[in-house]
């Protein structure tokens, strides 16, 4: 099991969504979060607003997968963000001990679905 974590551009996150639900990931959690990278807060436009300072408005999702469906997460998640510009995001990978469906009480694999 792995938890999925990707910090994308605000206006990809319905393109994101659509890559993912086309891999049948169905299962994730999205953060409204303010950071920056390598841009260091360069001025971008989001909605017709021009972002300026040191922090742009980002949105990080979280997704636990089980193993066969990290690569096509990734790759979807890859496909809907995307722009080849700089501040695209990132995507980190970590692994997951455990998941525990608090309805069901299942453990592991299961509890992810």
């Amino acid at each position: 099991m792995k938890l999925v974590i990707a910090i994308i551009q605000p206006h990809k996150l319905e393109a994101v969504k659509a890559e993912l639900y086309k891999e049948e990931v169905n299962l994730l959690t999205v953060s409204e979060v303010l950071g920056h990278g390598r841009q260091k807060g360069v001025a971008e436009v989001y909605r017709g607003i021009k972002e300026t300072g040191n922090l742009l408005r980002k949105i990080r999702l979280e997704i636990a997968v089980n193993d066969s469906f990290l690569e096509r997460t990734i790759e979807a998640i890859t496909r809907g963000a995307r722009t080849g510009e700089t501040g695209d995001g990132k995507i980190f990978v970590l692994d997951l001990n455990d998941c525990i469906r608090i309805r069901t009480g299942e453990h592991g694999s299961e509890a992810i679905g």
